[in-house]
């Protein structure tokens, strides 16, 4: 589907909710499954905090930034403080003719593109992908997918043993699904162009109108000339730490098993072997030197979490659908330093790590309001985690 396109009204609500919902927003996965997307869209801009509680009931769930127990009344008006902020900046036609101008589509269910694997995800399925390259998504993932990931922090064994995996897994025929991102991810899709019969689809965090990262720039212009790129986040999105553990769920979903190569204790690959986990997809994970801790979280998942061990192309074939591989599907938990709150967390990672950024900025771009990102700011200032230079706020540099 082209920008152009987008006449239906469901369809044209589930693009606004794309702009103006982060992708794990609770309250908008939850009204777009209860209501609908576009009766969803017009209680977002037009209800009362009240009026929206009422129409969604008590079991309003809870977004990351919610203060623990934040009564339902107080989610809901959150809830719309967050959406209506970006509502009020959104120019929904001209985000679409710059899609258009990008080569971007839309794909949203129903599409002939849009691949079944995705109704795994139920209510938290995306509200719409946007999609550049030649490949069709659905062709792309229908029978053979596999999800290769790991560190960026990767050592040769690790991107060497990626890049021969993915392209004996290619080269059979299928589709290598991973990040994007450097290290691992970026090994496991140049192993899968350099098979002449596969495919490889790198699903990014941010908006496919800035590629990220930047060193990766030309690769990604590789698969998106070749294959398929593809994001949950519109155009303009910048990508950030809370996005790309969301993205995660995208990869496990497209994919028939995941692989994890090379992860260390705490990496975020982990996640997607949750997130496959929970799905019923098989998870397999390549052990490393046992003195390695590039390849601790790989051997954490087979001691652990009953992941398949996995040393050469053919086990990768084992694990799809109708193959030997038979895992129990205990969840593979990501062990993250979440000593901070959600809320405190996401204000963190919005700081660059470089750069300062006001409170009001930061807070146009998380959805928060500027007195939550200044009480957030306080705490980790008392923390050592930031520090305010005037009216900007910059990370001190110790923080992760």
């Amino acid at each position: 589907m082209t920008p152009q396109t987008l006449h239906d009204p469901e369809l044209r609500a589930r693009v606004t909710w794309s702009l103006i919902a982060e992708p794990a927003d609770p309250v908008a996965l939850y009204a777009r499954e209860l209501l609908g997307p576009a009766a969803a869209l017009e209680l977002a801009e037009r209800a009362e905090g009240g009026t929206l509680l009422r129409a969604l009931g008590d079991t309003l769930p809870a977004a990351p930034s919610d203060p623990k127990d934040d009564p339902p009344h107080r989610r809901a008006r959150r809830a719309l403080e967050r959406w209506r902020g970006r509502l009020a900046r959104l120019d929904f036609e001209a985000v679409l003719d710059d899609a258009q101008r990008r080569g971007i589509r839309i794909l949203t269910p129903g599409d002939p593109e849009w691949p079944e694997l995705l109704d795994d995800l139920q209510h938290t399925a995306p509200h719409c992908l946007w999609a550049q390259g030649p490949g069709d998504l659905r062709a792309l993932t229908h029978e053979r997918s596999v999800a290769m990931v790991g560190s960026r922090a990767s050592t040769p064994y690790g991107e060497d043993t990626a890049g021969a995996l993915a392209a004996a897994f290619a080269a059979a025929g299928g589709t290598v699904v991973s990040g994007g991102a450097y290290g691992i991810d970026a090994a496991a899709h140049r192993g899968a162009l350099a098979a002449g019969d596969g495919a490889t689809i790198a699903i990014l965090a941010g908006g496919l109108d800035a590629l990220y990262p930047r060193g990766n720039t030309r690769l990604l212009e590789r698969i998106r000339e070749r294959h398929l790129l593809l994001s949950e986040a519109p155009p303009g999105t910048a990508p950030t730490r809370w996005r790309f553990l969301s993205r995660n769920r995208l990869i496990a979903a497209l994919s028939h098993a995941t692989v994890v190569v090379e992860a260390s204790w705490r990496s975020g690959a982990l996640s997607t072997a949750r997130h496959a986990d929970e799905l019923s997809r098989h998870v397999g994970a390549v052990p490393g030197p046992v003195t390695s801790a590039a390849s601790a979280g790989c051997h954490r998942l087979i001691r652990e979490r009953g992941a398949v061990l996995v040393t050469d192309p053919a086990e990768v074939l084992d694990l799809l659908p109708g193959g030997p591989a038979a895992g129990e599907g205990r969840h593979a938990v990501q062990d993250e330093l979440d000593l901070l709150s959600p809320a405190d967390r996401r204000v963190l990672d919005a700081i660059p790590p470089r750069s300062s950024l006001t409170e009001a900025r930061i807070g146009d771009e998380i959805g928060f309001s500027t007195q939550e990102v200044a009480a957030a700011v306080a705490r980790l200032e008392l923390l050592g985690l930031a520090a305010r230079a005037g009216e900007r706020v910059r990370r001190v540099h110790s923080a992760r």
